[in-house]
């Protein structure tokens, strides 16, 4: 067997070690951390205030600390009882019932919205999240197929999820990423995506929006225009320079951190799967996974 040579230089690992490890153990306090407790009652004013009908008993602070703990795989009745829990060993507050956990959880409003960082670098890239925790053998020797859920993340160099496109098997992975470029054009200085990306439509919107284009270019690419300049100049510089030092020079590895790595670190803490059985909550409670890795990302290091 012929060992090939190694690209490039020998990695180095610069991390600093200590620092990590201890954001990843200030992690873990998320979880037991029921901040909401000394935020009830100013939060529960403002939700009321000119409410039409029931009141609002229990404050969306503790709706989102719910959610994280229902993505991390606990059910809406094992939630009910670490509430019953907290409440015999704090203030004996009114203990939400699963039925409210359950409908309160899907009808949060999450979004990505909270990203402020402008003339950052961004990887787009899709993955798949399974339906049910069924193993291989069981869709062959039954010939169940249920499909999978489509994601399509835009995430930052330093592994924060910027934005997210959920849906089925067949969403369009391409027009997934352009709306979520349209979306965030005014904060993007570069855009990193795989071969996949190399279409007329996404290399001119990035001109529009004055976006760097690092995508990857097939090996067959036509130097010609064919109706966009922007993708003919860099065709022309893919080819002139050749992969590596296109990719070098681009900063291509950096998709790497920017979306392979908040896949694996998801599917990681949160599972690769999910556990609804209607459509429309199966998409929000894969959502639900990259909302809260988010969050735990951004308590550890605040």
């Amino acid at each position: 067997m012929v060992k090939k040579k190694r690209w490039g230089k020998k990695y180095v690992d610069k991390r600093n070690w200590k620092v990590y490890n201890e954001q990843l153990v200030k992690r873990g306090e998320f979880y037991i951390n029921p901040q909401f407790l000394y935020t009830w009652n100013d939060e529960i004013k403002r939700m009321n205030n000119r409410k039409v009908g029931e009141p609002y008993l229990y404050p969306n602070s503790m709706i989102e600390f719910l959610g994280i703990l229902h993505a991390k795989s606990f059910d809406c009745r094992a939630l009910e009882g670490i509430m019953h829990a907290l409440s015999k060993n704090t203030v004996r507050f009114p203990v939400i019932s699963y039925s409210q956990i359950n409908r309160r959880i899907n009808q949060m409003d999450i979004n990505f919205d909270e990203y402020k960082k402008e003339d950052i670098i961004v990887g787009v890239d899709g993955s798949g999240i399974k339906v049910s925790n069924r193993g291989e053998w069981i869709r062959q020797k039954y010939k169940i197929r249920r499909g999978w859920i489509k994601v399509v993340i835009m995430g930052d160099v330093k592994g924060k999820i910027v934005d997210i496109r959920v849906g089925n098997e067949d969403t369009d992975e391409r027009r997934s990423a352009r709306g979520m470029l349209r979306k965030n054009g005014n904060k993007i200085k570069k855009a990193i995506a795989d071969g996949l990306h190399d279409c007329k439509d996404t290399f001119d919107l990035c001109k529009k929006l004055d976006i760097k284009p690092v995508i990857k270019i097939r090996e067959d690419a036509c130097t010609k225009s064919r109706g966009s300049l922007s993708r003919k100049e860099n065709v022309i510089e893919y080819k002139e320079k050749g992969y590596r030092k296109w990719a070098e020079e681009n900063d291509y590895g950096l998709r790497w951190p920017a979306t392979e790595g908040i896949f694996s670190s998801v599917k990681r803490i949160f599972g690769e799967y999910v556990r609804s059985k209607k459509k429309r909550n199966m998409y929000k409670e894969t959502k639900r996974k990259f909302w809260a890795y988010n969050k735990i990302s951004a308590f550890g290091e605040g």
